[in-house]
């Protein structure tokens, strides 16, 4: 049974060199500036989206896309709720591991943090004012798919933090995100066009919270403010949540 409320705690207990020390990018680092070849995939993964809304020949996809896995599949699996988190987890293990990624924990877990308020600022709104039925016809909330933009923003970013050091470790995200992604279809909830879309939209909100860390980290930056609580929304089909990340 899905949740209704879902909360990750997030804690380091760590020392202050560890939190803005060394490993502490300058803001002036490249990773940071805006750069539009980085919009050109998701804007392409987003704009077949909202084309598949209307394009006879992209509903005629989805309704045969649809069709051959009722046949083959049958809808219930659970384990996109999970995998959907998995990469940006998989980032957080291998610091602990010892395979240190572009950032300290608290930096990245600014930026993580921004990637899926962007997210949910742009799926939201979408999903109300869209109304798209999903496949199911349980509601008229399918178009994007939330699933999948969490799935890929989660897999972009474990691209950007590992992409200089080992680059095959950074991609190795994207097929975790795009089974979340297929799990939706199998599980009837979300035609193709909602679930490219997400990617998108989870790509680009990724590269946001990087191009923002300028910013949002001087919210955290002040000594009075060692002690940081984020509080970040969710929504994902029926459920509807919270990830609280507390940093000390």
């Amino acid at each position: 049974m899905k949740p209704l409320l879902l909360i990750t705690f997030l804690y380091a207990l760590s020392l202050k060199a560890q939190t803005v020390g060394k490993d502490t990018l300058s803001i002036e680092d490249k990773a940071y500036k805006f750069s539009a070849k980085k919009l050109i995939v998701p804007s392409v993964f987003i704009s077949y989206g909202i084309v598949s809304l209307t394009s006879p020949k992209l509903k005629e996809l989805n309704l045969s896309t649809r069709h051959e896995t009722r046949e083959h599949f049958i809808a219930g699996a659970t384990i996109d709720n999970y995998m959907q988190y998995a990469p940006a987890a998989a980032v957080y293990g291998l610091n602990l591991a010892g395979i240190k990624g572009k950032h300290n924990f608290r930096d990245r877990t600014i930026i993580y943090a921004t990637s899926q308020l962007v997210s949910a600022a742009i799926v939201l709104p979408a999903k109300q004012f869209i109304g798209e039925t999903r496949p199911d016809g349980s509601n008229y909330l399918s178009f994007p798919s939330g699933h999948t933009a969490t799935a890929f923003s989660s897999a972009h970013f474990m691209f950007r933090e590992y992409k200089e050091t080992n680059f095959w470790l950074s991609i190795s995200g994207y097929p975790i995100a795009a089974a979340t992604g297929i799990y939706r279809v199998i599980n009837d909830k979300h035609w193709v066009g909602d679930i490219i879309a997400g990617a998108g939209i989870g790509i680009v909100s990724t590269e946001i919270a990087y191009w923002l860390f300028p910013v949002t980290s001087k919210w955290f930056s002040s000594k009075k403010e060692r002690e940081v609580l984020s509080v970040v929304p969710f929504y994902q089909s029926k459920a509807v949540g919270l990830t609280i990340i507390k940093i000390f």
